[in-house]
């Protein structure tokens, strides 16, 4: 629900800003048919993208496990760009999409209108499969769909912040839900990468070194419901192997360096 809550939320922002300039200009008005192409078109792709995932596991056949767990590292590894991709853009962001759309309009080139909406839709949709899929442990149909309605529910709460965003920062600034929200997409990057890093290691690919480090279980056990929530979200283990330890370490060491590195490069930007 958080991921598709946050993508959705994003997904509509680029929709928003596009739709708001055109309904302004006299001249954006006549391409509002192909910003809702746009929209339709990155969402088709988006789908495309999930069929193939689930066909490529199918047909790996004994290397599914394998597959699976390398698609957890991929949705580690793009949540931290999503996160530092918009820290870096998101200040130039309304700016960025108007002038792009404006040039556009100008020149009448409203099929570069539907291909500039579908990739920004593309984009997130696309994001959230991957997130699903790498979150995802078996396809029985019980777990497809309680993600379905988890989904659902993450899109309408999305529909709900971004009325309220929309409403000028009175109850919640955009600058407040992106930095909660970029901390909340870190420590679910973080428990991926443990997730993924337990299963190779469960697959003989990498070794445990020592198993377990501690046992935290009398204080919180991941196996509980207040504790599964907490791993899943953070990475946390009651039992935690050193290898994952050292991953996790590496992980956080690595976003804060791009992140510090990122904040001196938007100052001086800035200036």
């Amino acid at each position: 629900m958080f991921i598709v809550w946050r993508e959705s939320v994003e997904a509509l922002l680029v929709v928003g800003i596009l739709n708001a300039w055109m309904n302004q200009s006299p001249q954006g008005r006549a391409g509002k048919r192909y910003l809702w192409g746009g929209v339709l078109l990155g969402l088709l792709a988006a789908l495309l993208l999930a069929f193939g995932l689930f066909a490529a596991a199918s047909a790996l056949g004994g290397a599914e496990d394998l597959f699976r767990t390398f698609m957890v590292l991929v949705a580690a590894a793009l949540i931290v760009h999503m996160v530092r991709w918009m820290r870096l853009h998101g200040r130039t962001l309304k700016q960025e999409l108007e002038a792009g759309l404006e040039a556009q309009a100008s020149a009448s080139r409203w099929w570069g209108v539907l291909v500039l909406c579908a990739i920004a839709v593309a984009r997130e949709g696309s994001e959230t499969v991957v997130f699903l899929f790498g979150m995802l442990d078996g396809a029985s149909a019980s777990t497809l769909a309680s993600m379905g309605l988890a989904s659902c529910a993450g899109f309408a709460l999305a529909l709900a912040t971004f009325w309220i965003l929309q409403l000028g920062g009175k109850y919640l600034s955009w600058r407040l839900f992106f930095r909660v929200t970029e901390i909340m997409l870190l420590l679910l990057a973080g428990g991926l990468l443990v997730n993924g890093i337990e299963q190779l290691i469960s697959l003989d690919v990498l070794p445990a070194l020592v198993d377990p480090v501690w046992d935290s279980s009398r204080w919180l056990d991941d196996s509980s419901l207040a504790g599964s929530i907490v791993a899943s979200l953070t990475g946390y283990r009651s039992h935690p192997a050193l290898t994952s330890l050292l991953a996790l370490g590496l992980f956080w060491g690595g976003v804060w360096r791009l992140i510090y590195r990122d904040e001196r490069r938007v100052r001086v930007n800035a200036r």
